[in-house]
């Protein structure tokens, strides 16, 4: 999907986050235009996962700005300025965005069409007539309609993590955010998976930060990639691009790298 004029619907504004006296994002800024598909690429350790976990507020951040459709995230308007966010405002916040873990995270007692039916209507108050209409029809979207009364602990970690996508989407969010959602997968279940995110990106009008090692993908379904290293972006652009003619020294050893290890461009 092509970037849209206008503000950002996602933006960090010289962003810093540490952990004790290790610094994991350093001065950190990004934009996102809304219903763009981003991919971070990079090595263990440069900061991908931090950026979307900032995002789902999963972690605080030390200094800078984050904005979500202008909205700031972890600050809110007080009377001489931003102050920091209170409990009340981060929950609305959250509402706007939702995150694929790589693990699944499912619940293990419910079944999958309940994993799918049941945040809504706590979270959102959701009918469960309406919340159940939509879990169905989302079952079907990600291709496990069948598999509704399934638990966890009876399904495949692909089919886990495509009711994981379901249950995501089921909160109707802005902004979805994926990190590394095929890793822990055997490699023959990576691609029913690629499979709903191609479909999403297609059908939909959702923002996307994807998370990820399989460059392939990231090359077809990104509209831009970042190339993270040591904590900040060391190169972005059309992936047709940087993966074929990249600029910085940095990403061409990365993907170098990467090429050895077995990874595919095409």
């Amino acid at each position: 999907m092509s970037e849209v004029a206008g503000a950002p619907c996602i933006e960090l504004r010289n962003v810093s986050k540490r952990y004790g006296s290790i610094s994991v994002l350093d001065n950190f800024s990004m934009a996102v235009n809304r219903g763009e598909h981003i991919a971070l690429i990079g090595p263990s350790g440069s900061g991908k996962t931090t950026v979307l976990r900032i995002l789902m507020t999963l972690e605080t951040i030390q200094d800078g700005t984050v904005w979500i459709e202008q909205e700031p995230l972890w600050h809110m308007p007080g009377r001489a300025g931003l102050i920091p966010a209170t409990e009340a405002h981060l929950r609305h916040m959250r509402r706007r965005v939702g995150m694929v873990f790589q693990h699944f995270n499912l619940f293990p007692h419910l079944t999958a069409f309940e994993n799918v039916a049941t945040p809504p209507q706590i979270s959102l108050g959701v009918s469960r007539e309406e919340a159940c209409d939509r879990a169905q029809e989302l079952l079907t979207m990600v291709g496990l309609a069948h598999k509704g009364g399934n638990y966890p602990s009876q399904l495949s970690g692909g089919q886990k993590q495509r009711i994981a996508i379901a249950r995501a989407l089921a909160m109707r969010p802005e902004i979805m955010l994926f990190d590394e959602v095929t890793s822990a997968l055997d490699p023959e279940l990576v691609d029913e998976v690629l499979v709903v995110l191609r479909d999403i990106g297609t059908k939909t009008d959702t923002t996307m930060l994807l998370v990820t090692h399989e460059m392939s993908f990231a090359n077809e379904f990104a509209d831009r990639v970042m190339f993270m290293d040591g904590g900040r972006i060391v190169e972005q652009g059309d992936p047709k691009i940087l993966f074929t003619n990249p600029t910085e020294e940095r990403t061409r050893s990365f993907l170098k790298k990467m090429l050895a290890a077995g990874q595919r461009l095409n």
